[in-house]
């Protein structure tokens, strides 16, 4: 047996919602990790005390339990995954896993038993179901009777609103009420949020960009109380998934961002991001509301009782502590201006794109918190407006679909290479013929150019077509607009035919008034005939290329940067091709006499080569027999 055994789709319950995972036991822990959120519970392997194997929906599943009274359920494992867990157990927790059958006769009549952070209710000492007490927002009672309602859950499909349990009146050995006694049990491990206290401190008035406004943030203990002139927010601390230190593209600013799982509820609203904007120049003094020794003895060392410094550094000190969760701020990634984020737009409102050493995170609105795990794959994408930005298309595993658009071409090479180093997979749909070797450019020379090949398809036309003076149809692709359709007409022909009538017809003896008055009226067509002989197309069509004759040599350079332009895109990623031109003439120039002595050898040799086919292809008749069929 190996040091460690790994189970994929392993499910863990939250609030009536299955969400899949991955379960590692190794020697020194347990540990699950969850596919949507990507949270990690970890449980050391000396605090393990029970372990437990139960037939549930989801095939089978375990039960643990620590030493500290926290319960752990997982499901999803297959009836032959027993045999090799209950012996890896036994070798390394020194802890026997224990078959426990669930009672299924569907009674309403048993005993309910409190037993740390559940409540089990057995019937025939067997467990019919168990309730995290975790889950329990509230707790009333009646004359014999305890309703229990629940947090809700938006991702669960169907939701437990309450539970109402029927408590005989029976009196206790001590007097007591049983009811009481049943709703003290519920609520001491209840997730109420009661303001019991003092707060350890408040920030007045903090700018809140989400939800939108001024709070007033007081600091207790177990949980974050948000005041604002409207609304008041109260966020345990539990319910805190990660922590984020962005600083503001304008180097005056921060943003503060707490991650929030389950999120905070407006009305339909749901505030999965609370987003704080500090300015960097405000300070501030603080002092908690603890003694030295309290501050001491809870923190560790974390924080003092009397601090000072910017507003945001003692925001976040305050959060980290109390939340104990480490605060993630932007990695080595730098944008074209510096920046650590990239200036873009998601669903048509600007905001700024961090890279992060692990995910994206886009602030503000919507915020977008996007993990690497559960990227499927990134999309670079022509801009639909210009050609002046891209954009940045981001697919979840999940099959859903992040547009970041109108980023500026020229953060395209340092997203890219953040991109390939973080070994993410691309594929570019928009960028037809670009690769990642060439990367993004404006220019129309990184595409198949139709437009280009359709012009040198009619030339080919033109010239081996007869000079009738034909209606020649041209489609003209232009990169811009679809499709532009336009006819030329040349009629040569026709200019020629009137144009010798009206000589002929001048000298057919007529008057010399009306010879002058028709050569009036013929004087367009004339200017026709002036227009014809200074035609370009004409000389164009003697001046044509013979298709046979050998080509000319290129020059030195040219021969030079056909070798040396695959080395100049792989040392400059995404340098484009205007700048390839430029990168090359600027290496050209600083080339060493030697180097540049070679090619021009060659360049001469190709021209001595060049001249021989010249005469040997004259010679053969074939230049003489082309210049006279043309």
């Amino acid at each position: 047996m190996g040091d460690t055994l790994e189970f994929n789709e392993i499910y863990q319950e939250v609030k009536g919602c299955w969400n899949d995972g991955r379960l590692r036991f190794s020697r020194q822990s347990v540990v699950y990790k969850s596919s949507k959120t990507g949270k990690v519970d970890s449980i050391s392997a000396p605090e393990l005390s029970l372990a437990q194997w139960r037939r549930v929906c989801f095939g089978h599943g375990i039960k643990l339990a620590t030493s500290s009274g926290h319960v752990y359920k997982y499901d999803g494992f297959k009836d032959s995954d027993f045999e090799k867990i209950s012996a890896f157990f036994k070798a390394n927790y020194k802890v026997e896993l224990t078959e426990k059958d669930m009672c299924v006769k569907g009674w309403n009549w048993g005993t309910a038993k409190f037993s740390g952070p559940l409540l089990s209710f057995d019937i025939n000492d067997s467990p019919a179901f168990e309730i995290p007490l975790a889950n329990v927002s509230q707790c009333t009672t009646g004359k014999n009777e305890v309703t229990v309602e629940f947090h809700q859950n938006d991702d669960a499909e169907v939701s437990l609103m309450e539970m109402r349990f029927y408590v005989p009146p029976t009196t206790g050995d001590d007097g007591t009420d049983p009811v009481e006694v049943f709703s003290q049990n519920v609520l001491s491990r209840a997730d109420v949020i009661q303001a019991t206290g003092d707060a350890v401190c408040i920030f007045k008035e903090l700018q809140c960009l989400t939800p939108r406004g001024r709070y007033d943030i007081r600091i207790y203990p177990t949980f974050l109380h948000l005041h604002g002139k409207t609304f008041d927010y109260k966020i345990p601390y539990t319910t805190v998934l990660r922590l984020f230190l962005l600083p503001h593209k304008d180097q005056r600013q921060m943003f503060f961002v707490i991650s929030l799982d389950p999120p905070i509820k407006q009305g339909q609203t749901r505030y999965h991001f609370l987003i704080l904007l500090f300015s960097k120049d405000e300070d501030v003094s603080l002092t908690l509301n603890m003694s030295e020794e309290e501050v001491e003895r809870r923190f560790d060392g974390k924080l003092n009782k009397n601090m000072s410094g910017s507003l945001y550094e003692m925001v976040s000190r305050v959060m980290k502590a109390l939340v104990n969760r480490k605060i993630t701020v932007p990695g080595n990634f730098q944008g074209h201006s510096g920046a650590q984020c990239i200036t873009c737009s998601y669903k048509a409102s600007s905001g700024l794109l961090y890279p992060l050493e692990r995910g994206f995170i886009y602030v503000h609105k919507p915020p977008v918190h996007l993990r690497f795990e559960e990227i499927s794959c990134v999309n670079f994408a022509r801009g639909t407006t210009t050609t002046r930005s891209f954009d940045f298309e981001i697919e979840t595993k999940q099959g859903n679909q992040y547009t970041f658009s109108s980023i500026e071409r020229e953060e395209y090479g340092k997203l890219f290479d953040f991109v390939n180093a973080k070994k993410l997979s691309i594929k570019n749909r928009g960028l037809k013929e670009v690769t990642p070797k060439d990367g993004y450019s404006d220019s129309d020379e990184d595409e198949h150019d139709a437009y280009l090949e359709r012009m040198k398809e009619e030339g080919k036309i033109r010239e081996e077509g007869d000079s009738e003076g034909d209606s020649v149809q041209l489609n003209v692709i232009c990169p811009a607009v679809s499709f532009v359709r336009a006819c030329f007409c040349v009629c040569a022909r026709r200019y020629d035919s009137n144009a010798s009538e009206s000589d002929s017809e001048a000298e057919d003896g007529e008057s010399e008034d009306e010879g002058k008055k028709k050569k009036v009226e013929k004087k367009p067509k004339k200017a026709v005939k002036e227009k014809k002989e200074r035609k370009p197309r004409k000389e164009v069509r003697k001046k044509a290329k013979d298709a046979g004759a050998p080509k000319r040599p290129m020059s030195a350079y040219m021969l030079w940067l056909n070798s040396s332009r695959e080395r100049i895109k792989a040392e400059n990623p995404g340098i484009s091709v205007t700048e390839i031109s430029k990168k090359a003439g600027e290496m050209w120039k600083q080339l060493d006499r030697g180097r540049r002595e070679e090619w021009e050898k060659k360049a001469e040799e190709a021209k001595r080569q060049y001249d021989k086919a010249v005469k040997e292809y004259k010679e053969s008749g074939r230049g003489a027999a082309a210049s006279a069929g043309k």
